[in-house]
């Protein structure tokens, strides 16, 4: 008898933690089946690109007009403008940090947070390959954007011999700086959707920090004043995009190419720790 229970018990398995790869690719299937990530992605690569291609057709358009002293002053920052509108990087600012917001905020709203913890307790595991997919999928976005914007930018401007190659000093930071500034945002976004687990607070929150707050400290009157804006994401972008900063930008406290380089990463670290820390210790 015994040997016949023996033989038709169910062997006992036991679930080892799930592994990291396993968070991932789950993440990477999540991200995907939201259709806002889907659809928004491929309409404001084309308002980007479009922002730039216009901009550029219009100085292809206006150069014979331009004075000597104008296209001097143009060969100095004119490409680049033309490559990252702040119209059409504005719009990618918020666009990428709402989409980070809601990486977290529509798991919250639909409830699906609450399954995927008890599948996964690991609270600290699931929000780093959370961070990892949002960051991966974001800085492949950017740079694709970036590169596009600018080698289209800079073919129109070629035919009026005023458009920049990729290894002019500066010009390829500037590439990488634009492509880099999509994940950190979207970080940014994220940090504040497990802070506000609401998803128009969120966007709120994203807007004056990333685009509202640049404009009210904006200011070369107080050394304070001026680092606290060197401080923030945008800032450190326009510093990073420009090829010559002391000619067109002259100021009094100016940031550096490293510590705006550092900026961004610092962002993005605090960003990831603090979505971390808030869903560890904050109940579904």
């Amino acid at each position: 008898m015994t040997a016949v229970t023996e033989l038709t018990r169910r062997p006992t398995v036991t679930d080892g933690p799930a592994r990291f790869r396993d968070l991932l690719a789950a993440e990477w299937i999540k991200h995907w089946s939201l259709r806002s990530n889907r659809w928004t992605l491929p309409l404001v690569f084309l308002f980007v690109v479009g922002v730039s291609v216009n901009a550029s057709l219009a100085d292809h358009r206006n150069w014979p007009s331009y004075t000597e002293g104008r296209r001097e002053m143009f060969d100095l920052y004119g490409p680049v403008r033309d490559a990252f509108p702040e119209a059409g990087y504005l719009l990618l600012i918020l666009a990428s940090a709402t989409l980070g917001a809601l990486t977290v905020v529509g798991e919250y709203q639909s409830g699906l947070i609450r399954t995927t913890f008890a599948a996964v307790p690991a609270r600290r595991a699931v929000v780093a390959a959370k961070a990892a997919v949002l960051a991966g999928v974001m800085l492949a976005f950017g740079t694709v954007t970036a590169s596009t914007s600018f080698w289209v930018s800079q073919a129109i401007l070629a035919d009026r011999n005023a458009g920049w190659s990729i290894g002019e000093p500066g010009v390829l930071r500037a590439v990488v700086a634009s492509a880099v500034l999509v994940p950190v945002c979207a970080l940014v976004g994220m940090g504040l959707g497990a802070l506000t687990r609401h998803a128009a607070a969120a966007v709120f929150a994203a807007t004056t920090v990333l685009v509202l707050a640049p404009l009210l400290v904006d200011s070369d009157e107080h050394r304070w004043i001026a680092e606290l804006y060197n401080a923030l994401p945008l800032a450190a972008w326009l510093r990073l995009i420009e090829v010559h900063p002391d000619i067109i930008n002259p100021d009094p406290y100016p940031a550096t190419v490293t510590g705006s380089w550092l900026t961004l990463a610092a962002w993005s670290l605090a960003a990831t720790l603090a979505a971390i820390t808030l869903i560890q210790r904050r109940d579904p």
